[in-house]
């Protein structure tokens, strides 16, 4: 392990010779690509540094324990010892962490897309339920939603809702949203008080660069209708919505948030990009039915992953056998117990194929 660490970190400074380099620096794409590497294994050189100095203290502390010593001062070096030691035992577990390949999709923005399911309106309002859920965490983490499609119903919340989320790491937390979740109340318009069950699905897809995904113009039949949705005096005079329909794979986007034409291909060809990105992705992972299988939040999408239960105030979360009686709280976006847990659930696993 300790042989992989000084390669991360003998390859670190040689990053930040190449990023000093007045040729590197004229560069664009290779100023970009050095910086996301550099980027990327930066906490893993500063826990080994840590390491470094803990374990140099430690030798040191443990050499005086062989010098002639007054019992007061033995005592206050061996109190030192075992402090030391427990510090190396922590940065150690957290070094085999650091050393587990990395998502290479973790750092990217978000797309994500929700839709109601089984359940007609109260599924939408469901799904709405989780767009605000999600909206309210975004903004606790300081990143920035935009909305690229959206259909409401008359009832309130949304038959599809699509948007993204800009920030750094975004995906590395919410890609364990992927699948089926549950929703079980008693609806407003009930008068028996019998609870009701429905669904809303939630897909995250992380947002594809120009550089990753290779898309002919050749390839993209485009259409263009007037607008339907809520909107200014535009709504239905201008033909300021976007369809677009990638011939190869048959996936078609359509936007029409904005008032402006451009903006919404715009917004539409991000969308398409990440769909077909995803969908490479996914039948790459298909090869790997084991790998998949290892992991959490990377399975079927149309897998039930998660109850809300709201006479109860309980969320449970099926992969992981997590049940949190704060479903007001997580409903306003506190998702950080249930998304931490996910994520050390998903590291534990990845470090036992990683040692098996």
């Amino acid at each position: 392990m300790f042989d992989r660490l000084q390669a991360v970190e003998d390859r670190y400074d040689r990053l930040n010779e190449l990023l000093s380099d007045p040729e590197i620096v004229n560069d664009p794409k290779k100023l970009r690509e050095y910086s996301k590497e550099q980027s990327s294994i930066q906490e893993t050189v500063e826990v080994y540094r840590q390491y470094k100095e803990i374990k140099e203290q430690y030798t040191d502390a443990k050499a005086m324990l062989e010098e002639k010593l007054d019992p007061e001062m033995r005592e206050l070096v061996k109190e030192e010892v075992g402090e030391l030691e427990e510090q190396l035992e922590e940065l150690e577990a957290r070094l085999k962490i650091l050393l587990i390949p990395k998502d290479p999709n973790d750092d990217k923005n978000v797309i994500m897309e929700i839709r109601g399911a089984a359940g007609g309106d109260e599924a939408a309002l469901f799904a709405g339920d989780l767009y605000r859920m999600y909206s309210r965490y975004a903004e606790s983490q300081g990143w920035k939603i935009e909305i690229i499609e959206a259909s409401t119903t008359g009832v309130g919340g949304y038959k599809e809702i699509i948007f993204m989320i800009n920030g750094h790491g975004a995906f590395s937390k919410l890609k364990y949203e992927n699948g089926a979740h549950r929703v079980q109340r008693v609806p407003e318009t009930e008068s028996g008080g019998r609870i009701h069950t429905s669904t809303a699905t939630v897909a995250v897809l992380p947002e594809a660069e120009e550089v990753e995904v290779d898309i002919h113009e050749k390839d993209i039949r485009v259409d263009t209708f007037a607008s339907s949705g809520p909107g200014g005096q535009s709504v239905n005079t201008t033909m300021s919505a976007v369809r677009l329909t990638h011939i190869p794979t048959g996936i078609v986007v359509s936007c029409q948030d904005e008032k402006s034409q451009i903006k919404n291909k715009e917004k539409a060809m991000k969308v398409l990009r990440a769909r077909i990105y995803d969908k490479f992705q996914q039948e790459a992972q298909a090869e790997y039915d084991q790998q998949r299988k290892s992991a959490v939040g990377t399975g079927d999408r149309s897998e039930r992953i998660r109850t809300y239960n709201f006479p109860q105030n309980r969320v449970t979360d099926h992969r992981i056998g997590l049940t949190i009686q704060k479903l007001d709280q997580i409903l306003e976006g506190r998702l950080d117990e249930v998304i931490d847990s996910l994520v050390m659930e998903d590291q534990s696993k990845k470090l036992e194929n990683a040692e098996a």
